[in-house]
């Protein structure tokens, strides 16, 4: 016996000296970066309230509770969570694959009768068998597990930005909607008015019927805008309830206006006082649409963008690609195994009792295994890592020029878009004068209606314009701050698993310290 236990610590210093040898394959270096435009000189850091609460800049209490109640019960996020989950619990298998991978006891008692004689049979055995990780197998197995928990990390927060800039982009396109909405009902009390004035010109004699045709041709075509206004409308708050993982009567709370803005027709029964209205609208900040206000001067920071949460995912990924070389390469060498048994057998004719006697064995020993005809299978294995890696790493490389790409339509969009409001603007001050001056001179029989119908499709058309571009611009400003990678931020210090999740999953399985934060 003891000389089978200095075998045994023999054997043992051996396989520890041996699994201390280095890894094979290449070790990971990180893909060579691609310059970024010079132009982006920093004023945002990533610290910076701007980036990691962007939405809170538009002022909109409605889009915080959205915001808020999406990063709670989001199904997305839910899953992003428990793929971080899946990936420990297999960096846990990567982890025991370093330690004795088989480890057996087995148990057999049998009863018999040959030639005349019964026989009892009974046995109890435990083996164990060890490959030493040699050259790296496991190891390299445990760094490709590893950057692939850092990389569901990184791709829940990537999902994180994408879903609150979802949120707060259709909340704009709501909001966007209802703004087009009560532009276009005040256009129909206008062109109604119309057609009342029109009419009772017709009477009079002083018109032709093709004027009163052409006033409720354009009150007609702008009352047929409605309903596929309050289609888009309708989409967006379904879109937003699948964001919130709800239904959508139950945001009809939430998204109720929330804000104080004066009703233009107000009070309005005579025409007068809707041209005087008109007049005196303060189109830029009587809205519904969330507004805040940027410096178009703004500059973007390279290394922010660099950090964004996608860019992260996509190098994390090619260093777990990386390792998988090392494992395939691994292959290549003879493997290394310990392995051990002891158990208790016996066998006795009926009616004689079982004993130990030589019926206890053991045996301890190392094993060899060598796939010296197999190499052209395994080379190409290694070979497909490689290939696989190297498409990575360019992939990594392709998100960074497309981060570079979505920098600039946002930065870019909202400069131009700002000055296109800015244009809108001032072509509906010009189309308000107009009409008021056209309505004048209509009743005064001094212009004919054409005059008249002019000016009000250009009054319909340039504030529908002007709802609109106040709405690209508010979404122009989420593409920017999500192009940077903001608001993952909220989740740290945060549980990434769901409490209704935790709670099931705990009821069904052991998962000892797997919850703790």
């Amino acid at each position: 016996m003891k000389k089978i236990v200095k075998i045994t610590l023999s054997l043992l210093s051996t396989v520890l000296m041996m699994s201390a040898c280095s890894k094979v394959g290449p070790d990971y270096v990180k893909p060579k970066e691609l310059a970024l435009p010079d132009v982006w000189e920093s004023t945002l850091e990533k610290s910076d309230h701007n980036i990691t609460t962007w939405w809170k800049g538009f002022n909109d209490e409605t889009l915080n509770v959205l915001v808020e109640k999406t990063y709670a019960q989001n199904l997305d996020l839910r899953g992003a969570g428990l793929r971080i989950l899946q990936a420990r619990a297999v960096l846990g298998i990567s982890d025991g694959l370093l330690y004795p991978q088989q480890q057996n006891l087995s148990a057999n008692l049998a009863g018999g009768r040959a030639g005349g004689n019964n026989y009892l049979g009974a046995g109890v055995n435990f083996n164990m068998a060890w490959e030493m990780d040699v050259w790296g197998k496991y190891a390299r197995g445990i760094e490709s597990s590893e950057a692939t928990l850092y990389a569901s990390v990184a791709s829940y927060d990537d999902i994180l930005v994408s879903i609150i800039s979802e949120v707060a982009r259709n909340y704009v396109n709501y909001r966007t909607a209802q703004e087009r909405i009560e532009y276009a009902k005040r256009n129909i009390v206008i062109q109604e008015k119309i057609v009342q004035i029109t009419r009772i010109q017709f009477n009079a004699g002083n018109v032709s019927e093709l004027d009163l045709q052409q006033s409720l041709t354009q009150l007609y075509g702008t009352q047929s805008i409605l309903p596929s206004l309050e289609l888009s409308k309708l989409k967006s708050r379904n879109a937003i309830a699948i964001l919130m993982g709800t239904i959508p009567q139950e945001l009809e709370m939430i998204l109720q206006d929330n804000t104080v803005k004066k009703d233009i027709l107000e009070s309005s029964d005579v025409f007068k006082d809707i041209s005087q209205t008109l007049a005196s609208h303060n189109y830029a900040k009587a809205t519904y649409i969330p507004i805040m206000d940027l410096d178009t001067n703004i500059s973007i920071s390279a290394e922010l963008v660099r950090r964004r949460p996608d860019l992260q995912v996509a190098e994390l990924q090619a260093r777990a690609q990386n390792a998988q070389i090392g494992s395939a390469k691994a292959e290549l060498y003879p493997h290394f195994s310990l392995f051990g048994n002891i158990g208790y057998n016996n066998q006795r004719a009926g009616g004689v009792s079982l004993s130990t006697g030589n019926a206890i064995g053991i045996s301890v020993g190392p094993s060899f295994s060598w796939n010296i005809f197999q190499y052209g299978r395994i080379k190409n294995q290694v070979r497909l890592q490689d290939a696989l890696f190297q498409e990575s790493m360019n992939n990594y490389n392709k998100k960074v020029l497309l981060a570079v790409q979505e920098v600039s339509n946002a930065l870019n969009g909202y400069k131009l878009t700002h000055s296109q409001l800015e244009y809108n603007a001032q072509a509906i001050g010009a189309t308000v004068k107009s009409f008021n001056i056209s309505i004048t001179q209509y009743n005064d029989g001094l212009v004919g209606y054409q005059r008249l119908l002019t000016s009000v499709q250009n009054l319909t058309r340039n504030e529908d314009q002007y709802a609109q571009i106040q709405g690209n611009i508010a979404t122009q400003i989420i593409a920017l701050y999500k192009s940077l990678g903001g608001g993952w931020q909220m989740r740290e210090g945060q549980d990434t698993l769901n409490s209704d999740d935790i709670k099931q999953m705990q009821e069904r399985t052991d998962w000892g310290e797997y919850f703790d934060k």
